[in-house]
């Protein structure tokens, strides 16, 4: 595989962990929850959401860091939070059900 081929590959990883990260940090907050599951998630659930979210958005960085040079990689980093966080506020205004995908097993726990 080319290196250009490698980067394009490392950037839509980072992007999904983005989302994935972003996801699971608006998962883990009491309101975004009960958009999703109609009732609010234990302590437990909510604290494993926020460290999954956090390792989401700390692998996209490292993802980006792993694609181009520390300069750039930050500013594609800080570019796929803003995504990613869009795309996480559309999807709980819009269709916020949907994010169930995301976290299947904390709705059933309780």
């Amino acid at each position: 595989m080319s290196e250009a081929a490698l980067s394009n590959w490392l950037l839509v990883a980072a992007v999904l962990a983005g989302l994935a990260g972003m996801g699971w940090l608006a998962l883990s907050m009491p309101a975004h929850a009960q958009q999703v599951w109609g009732r609010g998630l234990s302590s437990a659930a909510s604290r494993v959401l926020r460290w999954l979210g956090t390792a989401g958005i700390g692998m996209a960085l490292l993802l980006c860091l792993r694609a181009d040079h520390p300069s750039m990689a930050v500013l594609v980093w800080v570019m796929t939070l803003a995504f990613s966080a869009l795309v996480i506020a559309m999807s709980l205004s819009g269709c916020p059900r949907a994010l169930r995908a995301l976290a299947p097993w904390a709705g059933s726990a309780r």
